[in-house]
């Protein structure tokens, strides 16, 4: 290949990865800080402040009863979160507080129980300690109490948000995040999907996944306390959603020092909401205050489309193959490429959804996938039966909880 080809082959594959190194402090800080502020596209907001568009939802209830204007609302805040701030406010999502006060009744009983029990729920971007996380809220609350449960979100103004960014068919979860006085703050992050994956996994995928990512799921919040600033609302950069490689830069010290520089916080009041792009770069405050006991339920939802066409039993299938990989790779009869591919091809590569209450991510963001047991079980020769086991209790701890 001659020189030019070289330097094509070399812009073709720029074009088409993303890499840490490759990043640039530079493109991003002039992104954020070009930005406008994109009143022009914020119609029906009540108020902008540090860039973030806050809508009052008392007098947002005739446009969610008018399909025409419902429409046209869902659109502004679509635009909002993909090319404007990233993130916006819901003043008064809940003109009545008691299905949140009935809620938080609810959750923090969770919490005492889930604490008799020794269970430990720690954070993906932040130490264990003081504060306390409920996972998988949604469920516990439901069945724990149904009718708190429909009271709470009976909530149009939720429903709304949701589908402004992933339209119908959503499917919702929430986990419970209460920072007491004290508590630390996380570190800058991008979320869920790619936010969760290490560098090298998330350098792995193709630029246009990484474009792709925010657009499947929807982060929100809704606040179950007053958050004055000193109590460690979300520290949020508006705009920082449109830098396309954030997924690979966010863990850049760099990075996190211009975000230490550059974030703003918004004061929240009981009964607000806030929903963002998980691309934004956002971590939750540092509970400055000595009373301020600052709990949220954090939603998180996602798009429909995130499925199969067909449901396998890949638990039974790399079970079957995986004495044929054992063989193959003793006797040299399959590459190492060859092998992974296979694996590939009948074990669940991605290890969510799971329990995160039986399955944590300890010592990363995410727990083993069934991929990576069938990976180590060749690495060290296991039986078949360490395998079936091994398998059986991934099993176990990912299903549906009974309790």
């Amino acid at each position: 290949m001659n020189h030019r080809g070289i330097e094509m082959a070399e812009a073709a594959r720029a074009a088409s990865a993303y890499t840490e190194q490759a990043c640039s402090l530079e493109d991003f800080a002039a992104l954020i800080e070009q930005a406008p502020q994109g009143a022009h596209a914020t119609h029906h907001a009540s108020e902008i402040q540090q860039k973030i568009p806050l809508y009052d939802c008392a007098a947002l209830a005739e446009s969610l009863a008018d399909p025409d204007r419902r429409a046209a609302l869902l659109a502004e805040w679509a635009s909002v979160l993909d090319e404007g701030a990233g993130v916006f406010v819901l003043r008064g999502a809940y003109a009545d507080l008691e299905p949140v006060d009935a809620a938080t009744a609810v959750f923090e009983s969770i919490i005492a129980s889930e604490r008799a029990q020794g269970v430990g729920a720690g954070d993906h971007f932040a130490k264990a300690g003081a504060n306390d996380r409920i996972w998988n809220a949604q469920e516990k609350l439901c069945v724990r109490a149904p009718d708190v449960f429909a009271r709470y979100f009976a909530n149009p103004m939720l429903a709304a948000a949701a589908e402004a960014w992933l339209g119908p068919c959503y499917q919702m979860t929430s986990q419970v995040n209460v920072v007491r006085p004290g508590g630390e703050a996380q570190r800058a992050h991008r979320d869920y999907h790619l936010g969760f994956l290490s560098v090298d996994a998330a350098q792995r995928y193709p630029a246009h996944v990484h474009r792709m990512s925010a657009y499947l799921t929807l982060q929100g919040a809704v606040a179950h306390s007053d958050m004055p600033v000193e109590s460690g609302p979300t520290k949020l950069l508006p705009h920082s959603q449109r830098y396309a490689p954030g997924y690979v830069a966010w863990r850049r010290e760099d990075f996190r020092a211009y975000f230490e520089a550059h974030c703003v916080q918004l004061p929240l009041a009981k009964g607000d909401a806030l929903f963002f792009n998980p691309a934004l770069f956002h971590a939750a405050g540092a509970n400055h205050t000595a009373d301020v006991q600052r709990m949220a339920n954090l939603l998180q939802v996602s798009s429909p489309f995130g499925r199969a066409m067909e449901t396998l039993n890949r638990r039974r299938m790399s079970e079957a193959v995986f004495p044929v990989l054992r063989e193959a790779r003793a006797s040299g009869a399959l590459s190492s490429a060859e092998i992974e591919a296979v694996i590939a091809s009948c074990a669940e590569g991605y290890p969510f959804p799971t329990d995160l209450d039986r399955d944590p991510p300890l010592g990363g963001l995410a727990p083993p996938s069934q991929q990576a047991i069938v990976r180590q079980a060749l690495e060290e020769n296991w039986t078949d039966a360490a395998l079936h086991a091994a398998l059986r209790a991934y099993d176990a701890k990912r299903g549906a909880s009974e309790q």
